[in-house]
């Protein structure tokens, strides 16, 4: 195995890679933005195409095999739209697509659990571990494995929160509702005297305030957005196909398309991205 992330170039010369390519992103919704918004951050120099499944979203009750199909329509579009590499801003996507999805494209793919993971099993003292994510993510147990190859030591405790998703995309953010789901997901992993909390899915550091709020000061919080936008950053300058020209005007430096409720998503998005979005262009998945 070559390359990074567990990645295998086969066959890919990067030196007729195209640097001036853009970044492809995509996720079920929304939260796929905390990552783009990380990307846009540190490597400002990236172009994104952004694809957000707003019709078939919450991925996180969906079978292994739905999910793959999923993402391998939407990196198919993503390639059309010749993106140079695809982050799969989607903690179930990841755990369940990414391996059968570098095996299918010939192009740099990586996800979001590894870089997670990682700066958990770093950050942890005491090594307990708390993982909120969707169910699938978390009976996959791809987050302990990973985990456990860097600290054998380490405990993870998992708990599914299927209803925060849906109440992100609601735009329910500071909602009394959305805190008390949140506080009782976390209320089990309080107990367990967790030092680390891994938000396993990209919609939750949109509630990283009520977390916080919640859990306090004592307890770190694990952004796998921002760990990921690193290892991309790395990964683009191993490989030599970093973007050296100067940044564009959003409008022209970011492209998003959705395949449902183009403006609803851009009405959240407000509240996520630097900018506001000048258009969405709405696909339709049957034909991807």
């Amino acid at each position: 195995m070559a390359g990074y992330l567990g990645l295998e170039l086969r066959g890919r010369n990067p030196s007729v890679m195209n640097n001036d390519a853009p970044i492809g992103v995509f996720d079920s919704g929304i939260g796929g933005l905390t990552v783009a918004r990380e990307i846009m951050r540190q490597i400002p120099n990236e172009r994104i195409v952004y694809f957000g499944d707003t019709m078939r979203l919450p991925y996180g009750s969906k079978s292994k095999d739905n999910i793959i199909l999923c993402s391998r329509q939407i990196i198919s579009f993503l390639q059309s739209q010749g993106v140079k590499a695809v982050v799969i801003a989607c903690n179930t996507a990841s755990a369940l697509a990414l391996e059968e999805m570098k095996s299918e494209f010939d192009m740099p793919i990586i996800g979001v659990v590894k870089p997670g993971a990682k700066m958990a099993a770093e950050t942890t003292v005491n090594g307990r571990i708390g993982l909120v994510a969707t169910e699938s993510t978390i009976k996959s147990g791809v987050y302990e494995d990973y985990i456990k190859g860097y600290r054998p030591d380490v405990t993870v405790y998992g708990k599914a929160c299927p209803l925060l998703v849906p109440l992100v995309e609601e735009g329910m953010i500071h909602d009394t509702i959305t805190y008390e789901m949140v506080h009782r997901y976390v209320a089990d992993l309080m107990d367990e005297n967790i030092d680390t909390l891994i938000m396993g899915c990209t919609h939750y550091p949109l509630l990283r305030s009520t977390f916080r709020q919640i859990l306090g000061e004592s307890v770190n919080l694990v952004n796998p957005a921002y760990e990921t936008a690193c290892e991309l950053k790395r990964l683009l300058s191993q490989e030599n196909i970093a973007n050296i020209k100067e940044v564009d005007e959003p409008s022209i430096m970011y492209r998003f398309y959705v395949s449902d409720a183009a403006e609803k998503f851009k009405t959240i998005a407000k509240s996520i991205l630097p900018f506001d979005i000048g258009m969405i262009q709405k696909i339709n998945v049957d034909e991807l």
